[in-house]
């Protein structure tokens, strides 16, 4: 009897991440699963899409629906590109690539963190595609610098600057659980290790990730868990208009500023040369009770009056997230935690899954709106 990947017989994100859930260890799905403080955002995010109402448009023709627009002036099949997310090593080996290829499957960009557990080149060799890399500031320039000439040498098309970390989040489920770094084994997660043995199996054959950008930030650290230590310790709370300034001179690709919630910010971004924004609040594993990125789009983008490209991220669970964000003025969206739950439920197959159902839901949405083209999604679609 051939072995069925359960996750490619999904029919929504929520199933993926409930999937998730029984694979992984508790500690290690809340690491991915969870957000800041009292996770106000976590449900906020996801809720602030839900008060959205559409008006549909009946009696047109949708018998042929165009999902396409360019992104940075080449075309893209749809409007979504997936976002970065760390440490994805820790549920699933080489969840990284898996991702990378499943976008590069179907020509949507792909974001490679800084904290991701697969190294600039080694996605890029393995999973060839439209690669973005995301850098976290860090106060080491030497490294930090070290990384955008790789990313540059790579042959990365953007660039991503995330600017809503100058100091990490307070995530509580982490802290309950013992998930802090370094990471301290204990008989508590002895028993939640061995009874999710699919993870462990694997883990147990795999070692302990390594977070490859990383290796080398501090001497004589090599594991994911003392690396990642590292990086909290090194975040740069000092990065200023000024310090994004000189990256926006030295990188000569497309720039991408993460992290945006205010129209000022947004005109200030404008005003020094960016080519893209996106509307985040990192998630919700950050500053917990920030205004949903949903409710925030409408102002940003009409600060930057379509100058630019304005992307938003944050509670995208539907095909009808997305043309809610179009709705907005969002240009595009991207996905975190979608296709993560797909690649560590799945592996690659489940990361396919997750953008099949997005796209398949967007589809469908656009035709019971009576719309066939993303040029044809505007404000007057929602109330």
């Amino acid at each position: 009897m051939m072995w069925i990947n359960r996750a490619t017989q999904a029919y929504s994100i929520a199933d993926l991440r409930e999937m998730t859930a029984r694979r992984l260890p508790k500690g290690i799905f809340d690491f991915f699963d969870g957000g800041a403080e009292d996770e106000i955002n976590i449900q906020d995010n996801c809720d602030a899409f839900q008060r959205l109402r559409f008006v549909p448009h009946i009696l047109m023709d949708v018998s042929e629906i165009d999902t396409s627009l360019e992104i940075f002036g080449k075309k893209s099949e749809l409007p979504i590109a997936i976002a970065p997310t760390g440490g994805t090593g820790f549920g699933r080996w080489n969840a990284d690539i898996a991702i990378a290829k499943a976008a590069a499957q179907v020509g949507i960009p792909y974001t490679l963190s800084t904290s991701a557990t697969t190294s600039i080149e080694r996605v890029m060799q393995e999973a060839p595609g439209r690669m973005w890399f995301q850098a976290y500031i860090l106060k080491n320039k030497e490294l930090l610098w070290k990384l955008i000439d790789r990313a540059l040498s790579a042959d990365y098309e953007a660039l991503m600057i995330t600017v809503d970390l100058p100091v990490g989040g307070k995530r509580e489920r982490d802290l309950h659980n013992g998930m802090t770094f370094p990471f301290r084994f204990s008989l508590r997660h002895a028993f939640d290790f061995l009874s999710h043995p699919l993870w462990l199996y694997e883990f147990l054959r795999h070692g302990f990730p390594v977070i490859e950008n990383l290796v080398g930030i501090e001497n004589n650290v090599v594991s994911a868990s003392r690396i990642a230590s590292s990086v909290g310790r090194n975040y740069d709370p000092s990065f200023n208009w000024n310090s994004l300034k000189i990256i926006r001179d030295r990188w000569p690709r497309k720039l991408i500023v993460k992290g945006v919630l205010r129209p000022d910010d947004a005109q200030k971004l404008l005003s020094i040369g960016v080519d893209a924004i996106v509307v985040s609040n990192h998630g919700g594993r950050q500053l917990d009770g920030t205004i949903a990125p949903i409710d925030a789009l409408p102002s940003v983008a009409n600060a930057v009056g379509g100058k630019i490209e304005v992307w938003v991220d944050g509670g995208i669970r539907r095909g009808s997230d997305i043309v809610k964000a179009r709705a907005m003025g969002a240009h595009g969206v991207l996905v975190g935690r979608a296709p993560l739950y797909g690649a560590l439920s799945g592996g690659q197959p489940g990361a396919s899954r997750a953008i099949s159902i997005l796209a398949d839901e967007l589809i469908r949405t656009m035709q019971l709106c009576g719309i066939t083209s993303l040029n044809e999604i505007n404000e007057s679609l929602l109330v």
